[in-house]
């Protein structure tokens, strides 16, 4: 982030609005007229106070009108003014007009011709009346709908070659299988016996025979198996549920299918060599998903090595002791409140008022005060053991929401917990027990961080969506999943990374491509958010993109909660 900006203020006082006229001045509808004569308008006094301005004089020029008319609405009122001119006949549009503190809102307008005694037109009255809230409700029932369309169904990701399941999402599979009950995983790899009547074969053949393996493998497994691509020439087989004895037998029992298969491919046949690596997992087990993966393939190599069929594993390799020690730490760190939240206010650009907190997690060190936990919480996913903090968030996240029942906060959430089952049950749990809104609740997952499992963080997205909570992504544009992302999960807000906003004045580069995540997002029926917004001329330029929310310095520094509530703004 570049250097804070030490104002305190919240709002820039360039978009404060100006007194509001006295009520007496203020009955009746809000009009303009504008006459050809003199090229003059009219504004009764009711429509400047909706667009935020003192009556001073009449404005003279029809350009003054298109300065209070959004900019993506100037064809449509200027259409509908010429139409009521030509056929002079009353026309209506509805558009969103321009507020002097820079935020707009939505009116239906009856645009009525103004004729001469010889029935010539000779100016245009116009009638307006606020429709914000009518506007702001379509406007998200479309949005809800785009979100619907733009979403993936499922998260089913077939290796093209051979219709199993990708690397990825075999892991995926062992961790949902570890949690129910362990079982085993079993790689195999294949390929040619060029010894054989298939020494022909070109190198190219080897994803044919992959996929004629898979085929052989899928009619023989047993019920419940999964089968993934997980390496070049390599076949992973999750076998969950199965007992020691009987994974060993299925085990030999498929390797040796393989090597003894005919394999009929085009334009030649051939035999396969197989080798097999066969890893035990549990429950109990400190090794995940990955390592029990690895330590497969490296079971494999040595039945290769040693010139036999199968190699098995009946434990994983253990991790380090560091974490167990290191869960101790977090516990004790949980357990004597060294663990703090701040909040951040969020802009809403469209009304100029803060709408949102996000809640930020400090660590409380005794020598120097609150520290960013990126440290703690980076080795704390490493080691997986980050659950523990997540939930504490949440948990005072809730209270904070119980008691402040009219504030919206976003929620932080790692990777890996947003991937485990856990936490959707707790979070039902909380909403619960604290009663809170879900509308009030946002979780947000950062684009750079390792989900641990897309299958569960996609249930838990689903199930907080349902609840009627949002879901955001955070560092938008700084990783390289980013656009999947938006396509795998029921993505509500995004969160354009700072990186892309702290020179956006200065930077026509980072200007094309904040206007393209937003465009891309607008299609998708997600909103977006600005982060380090710093200075006026950024805000200015980031309400022309059409960025719906900014966060940084010039709208209010982090700032502690206040006997457990956000501060004021």
């Amino acid at each position: 982030m570049a250097a804070p900006d030490e104002r305190r203020h919240m709002v820039p006082p360039a978009t404060l609005p100006e007194p509001r006229l006295p009520a007496d001045d203020l009955q009746g509808p809000a009009w303009f007229s504008y006459t050809a004569n003199g090229d003059q308008i009219v504004w009764s006094a009711q429509l400047r106070a909706m667009l935020g301005r003192q009556p001073k004089h009449n404005e003279v020029s029809r350009k003054v009108l298109a300065r209070y008319v959004h900019r993506d609405d100037h064809a449509k009122a200027l259409g509908a003014i010429t139409q009521t001119w030509t056929t002079r006949a009353p026309q209506r549009a509805t558009v969103r007009l321009m507020r002097a503190d820079g935020g707009w809102f939505d009116v239906d307008c009856r645009f009525e011709p103004v004729k001469s005694p010889d029935g010539t037109v000779r100016g245009i009255r116009g009638t307006v009346t606020d429709v914000s809230a009518r506007e702001r409700a379509r406007r998200e029932i479309a949005r809800l709908a785009r979100r619907d369309e733009t979403v993936q169904t499922s998260l089913i990701d077939p290796d093209p070659a051979t219709g199993l399941l990708t690397r990825a999402r075999f892991t995926d599979e062992i961790d949902r299988a570890q949690r129910r009950g362990g079982g085993a995983v079993l790689i195999i790899r294949v390929q040619p016996d060029r010894n054989g009547a298939g020494d022909t074969v070109r190198p190219d053949r080897t994803a044919d025979l992959l996929h004629r393996a898979a085929r052989v493998l899928e009619g023989v497994v047993q019920e419940g198996a999964r089968l993934g691509r997980v390496g070049p020439s390599e076949i992973g087989l999750l076998l969950p549920g199965t007992s020691w004895p009987m994974a060993r037998r299925e085990a030999e029992l498929l390797v040796e299918a393989l090597r003894s298969q005919t394999f009929v491919l085009p334009e030649t046949w051939l035999r396969a060599k197989a080798w097999g690596g066969l890893v035990r997992f549990t429950p109990d087990a400190e090794a995940g998903s990955h390592e029990v993966v690895i330590d497969a393939e490296h079971a494999w190599r040595q039945s290769r090595e040693a010139d036999r069929p199968l190699t098995v594993v009946a434990h994983p390799v253990p991790v380090r002791d560091r974490q167990g020690s290191y869960r101790s730490r977090v516990a004790d760190a949980l357990g004597t409140d060294r663990f703090t939240l701040y909040a951040q206010p969020i802009l809403e650009l469209q009304s100029n008022t803060i709408t949102r907190h996000e809640l930020l997690l400090r660590v409380l060190d005794e020598a120097d005060g609150p520290q960013s936990p990126i440290q703690v919480l980076d080795t704390a996913e490493r080691l997986d053991a980050v659950y523990d903090i997540d939930l504490w968030v949440v948990e005072r996240a809730m209270q904070l929401a119980a008691e402040e029942p009219d504030r919206c906060l976003q929620i932080n959430l790692s990777g890996r917990s947003v991937g485990d089952p856990r936490l959707t049950e707790e979070v039902v749990r909380l909403i619960e027990e604290y009663r809170v809104n879900p509308g009030q609740l946002t979780f947000e997952i950062t684009e750079t961080a390792l989900i641990g499992n897309l299958t569960e963080a996609r249930r838990f997205a689903d199930a907080i969506r349902d609840l009627g909570c949002e879901l955001a992504l955070d560092d938008f544009g700084s990783g390289y999943a980013s656009f999947r992302y938006l396509r795998i999960f029921p993505i509500d807000l995004v969160k354009i990374d700072g990186e892309y906003v702290v020179d956006l004045v200065e930077n026509t580069q980072d200007q094309v491509l904040v206007r393209a995540l937003v465009q891309v997002c607008q299609a998708y029926g997600i909103h977006t958010v600005a982060e380090f917004v710093q200075d006026e001329p950024t805000l200015r330029l980031l309400r022309e993109l059409g960025v719906d929310y900014v966060q940084g310095y010039l709208i209010g520094r982090p700032a502690p909660l206040l006997s457990g509530r956000l501060p004021t703004t």
